[in-house]
């Protein structure tokens, strides 16, 4: 849908000049209907001033009175040229200017540990450039010898969920289980009503199967030691010998 010059000026003018609803105006103007009550108390866009739709020629004063009349009707905007590309351009995030300088090392991340991921993805991943993400994976980026990979979460550039979602969709196009597949984390009450496992696995070479019951093997083979067997202790040869002579 088309959205209007100014949207949240206009947005300030139709608040003041008409008695439209909230939501009315709120998908006229492509804003949060909250957004526009907080226009309406004073609370948002201080100080800015209303732009006429009527004057610019986006909507006349016969489709203001006839949604005026009809509060479930919808404003229809006038086709304005110079309003076209006023919603959300679709490509790659914009990235702080301190954060830049890590998209590198965030590519090299991506590409040496999601050789499934495009470079589609990646580039809304971390909002980079096809050339970019290429001269990293063949090595010719200027300063590749100096370039280390970081996970791009904890660079901040994308979020966990973000990730997880475009490798398992890079997964399902080549046909590729991912590595985190079928692992899930257990509830504690499931955790605490299943059997106890060894500590240690049994195939391990090197190790013997670890068994519970174990130390206490042991402990019935050693011999128990109390304070009369330490005291009783037999007689030394030296006492005998002195008692000979």
């Amino acid at each position: 849908m088309a959205l209007p010059l100014m949207r949240k000026a206009t947005a300030v003018w139709l608040v003041d000049n008409t008695t439209l609803s909230f939501k009315q105006i709120s998908d006229f103007c492509g804003l949060h209907e909250l957004e526009v009550n907080g226009i309406a108390d004073g609370e948002v866009a201080q100080g800015v001033k209303g732009f006429d739709p009527i004057a610019n020629n986006q909507l006349t004063a016969e489709e203001i009175k006839r949604c005026e009349d009809n509060k479930r009707a919808s404003l229809q905007l006038m086709h304005n040229p110079a309003a076209d590309g006023e919603t959300k351009r679709k490509g790659p995030r914009y990235t702080p200017l301190s954060k830049r300088q890590d998209r590198p090392a965030a590519i090299a991340w991506l590409v040496k540990f999601h050789p499934e991921l495009t470079d589609g993805q990646i580039s809304k991943l971390v909002g980079t450039t096809k050339p970019t993400i290429q001269s990293i994976r063949d090595r010719s980026h200027w300063n590749i010898n100096n370039i280390q990979p970081v996970d791009p979460v904890a660079l901040g550039m994308c979020k966990q969920l973000e990730l997880d979602n475009a490798v398992s969709k890079a997964a399902k196009r080549k046909g590729v289980t991912p590595v985190d597949a079928g692992v899930t984390i257990m509830r504690t009450a499931d955790s605490l009503l299943s059997p106890q496992e060894p500590r240690l696995p049994s195939n391990m070479t090197g190790l013997e199967a670890f068994s519970l019951s174990e130390p206490e093997e042991k402990a019935k083979e050693e011999p128990v030691m109390d304070a009369e067997s330490l005291f009783n202790l037999p007689a030394s040869d030296d006492s005998d010998d002195s008692d000979e002579d």
